[in-house]
């Protein structure tokens, strides 16, 4: 069994890093969206709530690499991930022109699951800031380099957000493990998201490429079937069955 060589905190800014979109969430309550009258809000990310959850359960050291149009919106968002302690030094605000045609921030309306009925999302993410951040946008020698990150995380629900997202993580990662940080990377498998951009066969070329630089990979049977194309024997294509006593 491999060991994680995890650099000394005194050597280091930071105990742990994400990359990822960081939304605003509404949630309806008990009810419906669709029926909702008022809504409570706070901020959420797959990449970020790890971030966000070292800081405030363990009081480790963390941050947070995104992006906003620079509106009321996007600056309640960076009100809530101070709230929670994460550093918000790295990010990127980009201009906005008042009705978001060239840029915009995400909302997710989520309800709540009960009983059999499983919480149910209603992501409104198209051209957000965060999606158009490029290859080049971001300093990962000063982050990795001079600052100095003991681990490293993001996911695929980030690399599936637009055309350029995918190099942008292949960017951080290859930084991070030349700077001997160790990176986590949870392929959160979405179809709605890679469909726009390639489908499952970008989904798979594109994780493959950042597996290389991977020393923690997060997913279930799923996941990495459809991210890496994995074969699990004896289950069906759709896996709606899993042997669990074998």
């Amino acid at each position: 069994m491999s060991v994680l060589e995890i650099k000394p905190a005194d050597q280091c800014r930071y105990d742990m890093i994400a990359l990822g979109e960081i939304m605003l969430r509404l949630d309806p309550g008990d009810g419906r969206v669709r029926t909702a009258r008022n809504f409570d809000v706070w901020e959420g990310g797959g990449e970020y709530n790890v971030a966000r959850g070292l800081r405030r359960c363990f009081g480790l050291k963390t941050s947070v690499v995104t992006a906003f149009a620079d509106n009321e919106v996007g600056r309640l968002v960076e009100d809530f991930i101070m709230q929670g302690g994460v550093d918000v030094d790295y990010i990127q605000w980009r201009d906005y022109d008042g009705i978001g045609r060239s840029v915009r921030n995400g909302l997710n309306f989520t309800e709540r699951g009960f009983g059999i009925r499983g919480a149910k999302g209603v992501p409104d993410r198209g051209n957000t800031a965060a999606s158009q951040i490029k290859q080049g946008d971001i300093d990962w020698e000063k982050i990795f380099g001079e600052d100095g990150v003991r681990w490293f995380h993001t996911g695929g629900i980030y690399a599936a957000l637009s055309d350029s997202t995918p190099e942008v993580v292949i960017e951080a990662v290859q930084v991070a493990k030349k700077h001997g940080s160790i990176v986590s990377y949870d392929l959160n498998y979405r179809p709605s998201l890679w469909d726009s951009i390639g489908g499952q066969a970008k989904a798979q070329e594109v994780n493959r490429e950042i597996a290389k630089y991977v020393d923690v990979m997060i997913g279930n049977e799923e996941d990495f079937t459809a991210c890496l194309g994995f074969e699990v024997d004896g289950v069906d294509e759709n896996i709606s069955n899993i042997e669990i006593d074998a």
